[in-house]
């Protein structure tokens, strides 16, 4: 099957009957949720009695981003001239927010038919976006002298995804999805400027399922 864990999770509130119809043991539940996917990278619950063809706006919530564990003091395990500070890890962090949320605005409302919203509603779908494991492979940094980092790839993080009915509060799919920037197959150096590109071709994707699912359960719930 090549649709997307996204496209799974989203569909599974009007395909629940057919999902989950002839398994011989009960499906594993969280919160209410039930399973419809997992592997080592992803995992997805839902609330297979969601009506998805309610919500026309989006709120969503300012993006969390936690770093790998001890990613800082590997970084700095070696005698270089490159120490990453935790003011580095802040702004790495505050910049990673707020091109989250600049992406999937983008996505959400210019290439999809959303409204942002700024307040709950009936027909308003929250979604709280966390990024997590963020693991930079080369941070960029201010150094003294010039050092250049070259690498392969640009590194790796998780986003976790949490939907919600805005006016009840009812947590209603979750999301886990781990990815890894592009392999290049060769080395190139290493920048902030790549390091963001990168990072926004990786959002993006993920925005763009996002929608295209969102867009698929509501006409299906219509139907």
């Amino acid at each position: 099957m090549n649709k997307t864990l996204i496209s799974m999770m989203l569909t599974a509130s009007v395909a629940s009957a057919s999902l989950f119809a002839g398994t011989d043991s009960p499906q594993p539940s969280m919160d209410g949720l039930e399973l419809v996917e997992k592997n080592s990278r992803s995992s997805i619950y839902v609330d297979p009695s969601v009506d998805w063809s309610v919500y026309d706006k989006i709120l969503l919530d300012r993006a969390s981003v936690a770093f790998r564990k001890n990613w800082q003091r590997d970084q700095n395990r070696y005698p270089t001239m490159l120490k990453v500070r935790d003011s580095d890890m802040e702004k790495i962090r505050t910049d990673l927010s707020e091109l989250f949320n600049e992406v999937f605005t983008q996505e959400l409302t210019s290439n999809g038919d959303y409204e942002m919203a700024s307040e709950i509603g009936s027909n308003v779908l929250r979604i709280s976006p966390q990024i997590v494991d963020l693991d930079v492979y080369a941070p960029d940094i201010p150094t003294p002298g010039i050092q250049r980092n070259f690498t392969d790839s640009a590194g790796r993080m998780t986003l976790q995804l949490e939907f919600y009915d805005s006016m009840t509060g009812k947590l209603i799919a979750t999301l886990s999805d781990r990815r890894d920037a592009p392999y290049r197959g060769y080395y190139q150096w290493t920048t902030s400027v790549s390091n963001r590109f990168d990072a926004r071709m990786m959002l993006q994707r993920w925005g763009k399922e996002v929608l295209e699912r969102l867009d698929e359960a509501r006409i299906s719930s219509e139907l």
